[in-house]
């Protein structure tokens, strides 16, 4: 198995680089398999997200459908996957941001009761509480 950084997976999903995109392309293509699937962690799925709306303006329906094909890709094995599907049907609901939405059920299944926040957003979420 071999780790994938944010801008490996940002080269090939946005194809903005001709170079890179190739390079990952093979990378991806080749490497990642069922049996040897490539690890995409926690922070890389955050760091995704957040280049995907913030350089590039992906919409958030763009963004969710993209996520939602990285966790059903078994070419790849997604870090947290079973905090991930929540946080990213609370994000498609609106509202929130992703990483907002995955901390807290990280926490949640980290055992703890809830995440205190200031955040309003993330405030309407059963895995936090305002203090």
């Amino acid at each position: 198995m071999i780790g994938l950084d944010t801008n490996i997976l940002v080269r090939y999903l946005v194809e903005d680089d001709a170079v890179q995109a190739s390079k990952a392309a093979r990378l991806i293509e080749t490497r990642c398999t069922e049996d040897a699937p490539g690890f995409v962690n926690r922070v890389v799925l955050c760091e995704l997200v957040w280049v995907l709306e913030s350089a590039y303006d992906y919409p958030r329906a763009t963004i969710a459908a993209t996520l939602e094909n990285l966790l059903r890709t078994a070419e790849l094995k997604v870090d947290a996957a079973d905090a991930a599907w929540p946080a990213l049907t609370a994000y498609r609901g609106g509202g929130v941001d992703f990483s907002d939405a995955f901390v807290g059920r990280l926490n949640r299944n980290a055992g703890c009761d809830g995440t205190a926040t200031f955040d309003k957003g993330a405030a309407k979420l059963d895995d936090f509480f305002a203090p």
